[in-house]
This record gives C-alpha cells, sequence and structure tokens, in this order.
C-alpha cells in the first residue's frame, strides 16, 4: 500500500491542525494536505504537533479537495452523519483494509470541525466512513478521528506489538534449586507440616507459568534467603 494521504478540508482551529499531524506521525504517515484558504502560521500548530512538526512544516495547501485528490486511486470521505444519498458506506476498519488493498495513493477527507464535509466533498471521494460511536454522541473532535484513522490505516499493514526484551530463562536445574529453597523455608517456618503436599502444590503452580526467567527466579530466591535470616 502507498503511503495513506489525509486531506483536512477547511480546518478552523490552529490545535486540531496540530494534532492531527502529531496523530500522522506516531502512525508513520506524513503526506497531509489541506483544502480552503492558506493558513496563517499559528504558534499552537506546533505546539499540539510535537513530534509531528516535520508533518506539519511539509504539509501542502490546495485549492479544491478535486485537486487534492486528483491522484488517488480512491478516496474515503469521513462523516458521522449518514446521508441519505452517498457513496458505499464503510466502518472505519473495514475502509482501512480496503485502502490497504489499493497499490496507489489513497486520501482519507475529513471535513470542518463545525459543519464537516459538505455534499459536493463527500460525493468527490469513493466511500464513506464511519467510525463507530455511542450513538447518543457520535462526532468525534477532529484530531480524534485523524487518530483513530492513522491508528487502523497502520494496524491494517500488519503491525504488532513489539515483543518484551528476551531474557534467560530459567533451566530445570534452577527451578528445581527454586524448590528445594521453597522447602527448606517452610520447614524452618513451621509452615510445611508432616505429610504436606506443598511440594507437589509449588510445582504445579510454577507449571502454570509460561516461562519463568532465570532472573526472576534468583529474586525469589534473593527473597527466601532474607527471610529466612530474619
Amino acid at each position: 500500500m502507498s503511503a495513506p494521504r489525509i486531506v483536512l478540508c477547511r480546518p478552523q482551529h490552529p490545535g486540531n491542525i496540530g494534532a492531527a499531524a502529531r496523530a500522522m506521525k506516531t502512525m508513520g504517515l506524513s503526506d497531509l494536505r489541506f483544502v480552503g484558504a492558506q493558513r496563517a502560521p499559528a504558534p499552537k500548530d506546533e505546539w499540539m504537533a510535537t513530534h509531528g512538526a516535520d508533518v506539519l512544516a511539509a504539509a501542502r495547501t490546495h485549492a479544491t479537495l478535486a485537486e487534492a485528490i486528483a491522484d488517488c486511486a480512491a478516496a474515503f470521505a469521513l462523516s458521522a452523519r449518514p446521508r441519505e444519498w452517498s457513496p458505499q458506506v464503510l466502518d472505519v476498519r473495514a475502509a482501512a483494509a480496503r485502502a490497504a488493498a489499493f497499490d496507489a495513493p489513497v486520501a482519507f477527507v475529513f471535513g470542518n470541525e463545525a459543519a464537516g464535509l459538505t455534499n459536493d466533498e463527500l460525493f468527490a471521494c469513493q466511500f464513506l466512513v464511519h467510525i463507530p460511536a455511542h450513538p447518543e454522541n457520535s462526532s468525534l473532535n477532529l484530531a480524534q478521528a485523524v487518530q483513530v484513522v492513522c491508528y487502523e490505516l497502520y494496524m491494517a499493514q500488519g503491525a504488532t506489538v513489539p515483543p518484551m526484551r528476551a531474557e534467560m530463562p530459567a533451566t530445570v536445574a534452577d527451578l528445581e534449586g527454586l524448590y528445594m529453597h521453597l522447602e527448606e523455608a517452610a520447614r524452618a517456618s513451621g509452615f510445611m507440616a508432616p505429610g504436606s503436599k506443598l511440594r507437589e502444590r509449588w510445582r504445579r503452580l510454577f507449571s502454570r507459568v509460561p516461562a519463568l526467567e532465570r532472573e526472576e527466579v534468583n529474586i525469589l530466591r534473593g527473597l527466601l534467603k532474607a527471610l529466612m535470616k530474619k
């Protein structure tokens, strides 16, 4: 999938503009476009952009939406309002999956904070996209809507949570040492009565831990040693 484009039609609030750039940056997107009058530079743009200032600086402004999406294979219009007549309707997750199937630029188009997209802007797009939300208050802030879309686009490309840093796994010998230490502490404290099933119980307990690390076993044995000294 080519990098998707985010198009903001007539955005009003500098904070939303900056926050939208930041949302794009966090999800690896950089192609930001504006439709409408030229924006006057506003300090709050950059305050809200944080590490997305480069996205903001590279953004282009177009006179019309048609100009902003002319080279795109598809454009997805965002709206919280159902329309009696509209292009094909998709939820945001399905829209991200559809966008990922294009081997050409695609655009996600957002309307003005106060009024959303006009009918002409809506019909310039091939898809109408809804972000599912509670029916009593389904309209998201512009920057929040951009963040949701950017996240779904990122996930549609197969993003996963990075694995935790690998540590040395505990060996059988490490575990046996822990079990012996537990038994020693249990006997010394009087907690382990004759005929007790504790040995079987703690082996069963630790067998349910998917992969104990050597450092974790050492922490437990260190704690037992400190408690036994007292």
